[in-house]
């Protein structure tokens, strides 16, 4: 009989644990019955994470171990490993997780976003009747990407965070381009120098350039999607839950409501606050995210109460894809990176 991998090894454990609360585990070759689980001593370790999340009901420690053993697995590679990984699941230069605009007259955004916000176009692809189907922009070490509406998709107002060199100089293009000052540039209590506008199409930005920190310390990306939601605490269970994701940085009032909360995905990360006041709730955004296995996190997002609207498929251009959209109305389109040999095949 061939032996069995760690990983097969410690999914039986696993599975001994939940069917059986009482079960032992024990460490050393050999496979598992109902009563017992023996795991290689490689995989030892993760049990005692079982042991702590077997209290939690089923489908809910289902996905949190998930998620918790694939960020343990993901940090404790080395950094060479790791960068090994992000090019093999992300396309060259694709760092973070893209907002992707649509909007009425696509060129126009573009022409705004290279002027005013120092983007550079990477690409674009026109439909038959000349209207964008798909363009992608880089600022900084991240890529924003855009098309013109459609039925399928009509447009959607969204917000980002987006940090540059020069947030005072950015924000005088911006308003040169036409973007409306919503709240003028300050420092900020927090380390940043920061200022919002709104562009003609709708979309805010929240133009910042850390002052008091290093931004690199941190891995912020250049751009980040800010999300004001009502209720927004539910949506980090729910990330959690669904998109595998790791929540840092919470703030919150005494009632609960958050603050701020950075939310990261496979190495890639979005921001939260709960709307209030005149930060109103967003209007439901359109997401790009890699992930490393898109078939499984899509199993996983739909399990933990994401809707679907695309099943995992392998599209043309070398990516295994597909859709979902969250209990908050969010559309992420999940994407892992194939590379054009591999898709072409």
């Amino acid at each position: 009989m061939p032996k069995r991998s760690p990983a097969v090894e410690l999914d039986l454990a696993i599975s001994a644990l939940l069917a059986t609360p009482g079960a032992v585990v024990e460490t050393a070759e050999g496979g598992a019955d109902a009563r017992r689980a023996k795991v290689p001593a490689a995989v030892a370790h993760l049990l005692p994470l079982v042991r702590d999340l077997r209290a939690m009901p089923r489908p809910q420690f289902k996905a949190a171990l998930k998620s918790e053993l694939h960020l343990r697995s993901f940090t404790m590679q080395a950094p060479a490993m790791i960068q090994k990984q992000t090019a093999s699941f992300r396309p060259p230069n694709f760092r973070n997780i893209a907002p992707y605009f649509l909007v009425e007259d696509a060129p126009k955004f573009i022409d705004f976003l290279v002027s005013a916000l120092g983007g550079t176009e990477t690409g674009r692809y026109l439909r038959p009747d000349g209207k964008v189907m798909h363009a992608a922009v880089a600022i900084g070490d991240s890529m924003i990407e855009l098309g013109d509406t459609n039925e399928q998709y009509p447009s959607r107002p969204m917000t980002v965070h987006l940090y540059v060199d020069d947030c005072d100089a950015t924000y005088a293009r911006a308003l040169e381009a036409g973007a409306t000052a919503l709240t003028p540039l300050a420092d900020m209590h927090w380390g940043d120098r920061q200022g919002q506008v709104k562009d003609s199409f709708g979309n805010t930005w929240y133009i910042a350039t850390p002052k008091t920190y290093d931004p690199a310390q941190y891995a912020i990306c250049s751009v980040q999607p800010y999300m004001n939601l009502r209720d927004a605490h539910k949506m980090i269970p729910f990330a959690e839950a669904a998109l595998g994701a790791r929540t840092s940085g919470v703030k919150a009032t005494p009632d609960g409501k958050i603050l701020h909360a950075t939310i990261e995905i496979a190495g890639s990360t979005f921001e939260l606050s709960e709307a209030h006041g005149s930060y109103e709730a967003t209007s439901p955004f359109y997401l790009h995210v890699y992930v490393p296995d898109t078939d499984a996190l899509y199993e996983q997002a739909v399990a933990a109460g994401a809707r679907s609207k695309t099943a995992p498929y392998t599209a043309p251009y070398g990516e295994r894809s597909a859709t979902i959209e969250d209990p908050f109305g969010n559309t992420w389109f999940l994407a892992t990176y194939l590379g054009h040999t591999e898709a072409s095949q």
